[in-house]
């Protein structure tokens, strides 16, 4: 049975057939396209990339190179992930018989140590030992946690030796980073000869929004000549500023001037393709994740009058991390809706190495088409990209569910590109 897709509400179906259409009618060029790349630049060992789907548009709004949710896969494409991590792990390490997995420390999320139990338990059926080397600092004993799931999950302490970190008789050739380092990098995993995965330069301590939709840009440039479509339509344009303290409001005349200019330029482009809606921009830190530090606004003015609550929200991420620097992010609306309530939805995306093999709507019942879904109160529903992502029917429309998810692969796989060129620019410093 075909998993269902949210109902896309829609009366933008000419820009929606100008993006999809060339999609399934040179999807091989795409696919030649794709290996090349792959070819050229490794992909990220593992990724997840929110879209938004508008119907006029399809594109990425943020890529995270230490994706959390494996719990809210489908089971159905299991076998495609099980493949993905083999041949991953033999690209990075060809002789590992295990794989040692770093986590968070939120050892209170239940959901995030679902996700973690999840990936040991598809690293195991790839064929490798794999074990957990938790960062806890008050962690000196094995600590075994049953999970709601069923499943039990045995935290170890982390230990180094010379150059090369372990848990009690198990020191591998790679380790497996499912934490951002957003409060920075912990001098036990600093100069390691083992492999790194993502590379500690890709936590959100030094990563930048900013760089990432930057090699964005270039990617969906080329993309776009490739299929001769503007770029536009898979690409939410940004500006950035430097610097900036909410609470003291310092550098807030240039994210208004910021916000005026990328708004005066959606106007431009929505009056290009007739588009009636109203253009409206995405704040957020150029560093951070768990949908912290991100507000909508539609005019200039909405950053010059944050109240004083606000500007709190906005002046601190993950870990009380400060923001300062901020991207402003075109607004990408998604007119998709899941259940009788219509409740706005937007997929999310997992890739392990260069493939899809999964993915997931975000669906939040009290947030409009215009805010950020990433925020308590979301949920989520389950879909087998498994499939059809890589594979789109010409019998169907471009629509109809085979269809609508070879899109999102394609606009994910994008995204992709763009973090493997930023690992490759971080690796070269």
């Amino acid at each position: 049975m075909l998993a269902p897709v949210p109902h896309l509400t829609t009366a933008q179906t000419g820009p929606l057939l100008r993006l999809e259409q060339p999609l399934l009618e040179r999807t091989a060029d795409i696919e030649a396209w794709f290996r090349a790349q792959w070819r050229a630049t490794p992909a990220p060992f593992y990724a997840s990339v929110d879209l938004r789907n508008a119907g006029y548009k399809l594109a990425p709004v943020d890529t995270n190179l230490f994706p959390a949710g494996f719990n809210n896969l489908n089971p159905a494409f299991e076998a495609l992930c099980v493949q993905a991590l083999q041949q991953a792990i033999e690209r990075v390490c060809p002789t590992a018989k295990g794989l040692l997995v770093v986590p968070e420390n939120h050892t209170r999320n239940l959901f995030y140590l679902e996700n973690v139990a999840a990936l040991q338990n598809l690293i195991r059926k790839a064929g490798y030992r794999t074990r957990i080397g938790s960062l806890l600092p008050n962690l000196t004993q094995p600590q075994t946690l049953r999970l709601d799931s069923g499943r039990t999950l045995v935290l170890e302490p982390l230990k180094r030796e010379n150059d090369r970190v372990s848990v009690d008789g198990f020191t591998p050739c790679a380790v497996l980073l499912n934490n951002d380092l957003s409060g920075g990098v912990p001098e036990i995993l600093k100069g390691l000869k083992q492999d790194v995965l993502p590379p500690l330069a890709l936590g959100w301590h030094q990563r930048l929004k900013s760089q990432h939709f930057a090699l964005y840009r270039e990617v969906a440039g080329e993309f776009g000549a490739l299929l001769n479509i503007d770029p536009w339509l898979v690409d939410p344009l940004f500006r950035n500023c430097g610097r900036i303290n909410f609470l003291k409001r310092e550098g807030e005349e240039c994210l208004a001037s910021n916000v005026q200019l990328l708004l005066d330029d959606l106007r431009a482009k929505y009056r290009d393709y007739g588009i009636q809606d109203e253009p409206f921009a995405i704040v957020k830190a150029d560093a951070g994740t768990y949908g912290m530090g991100v507000m909508t606004v539609k005019h200039a003015d909405d950053v010059r009058h944050l109240g004083r609550d606000a500007r709190k929200k906005m002046a601190a991420t993950k870990e009380g991390r400060d923001v300062t620097g901020a991207i402003i992010q075109e607004g990408v609306y998604t007119y998709e809706t899941w259940g009788p309530d219509r409740a706005t939805a937007e997929p999310v995306v997992y890739t392990i190495d260069h493939h899809v093999v999964g993915g997931f709507y975000r669906v939040h019942g009290s947030r409009s088409n215009q805010e950020n879904l990433n925020a308590p109160g979301a949920y989520f529903q389950r879909l087998a990209f498994a499939t059809h992502c890589h594979h789109p029917d010409p019998a169907c429309g471009p629509d109809e569910q085979p269809n609508r998810f070879y899109a999102y692969g394609v606009v994910a796989r994008l995204a992709l590109l763009a973090a493997a060129r930023e690992i490759a620019a971080s690796e070269k410093k």
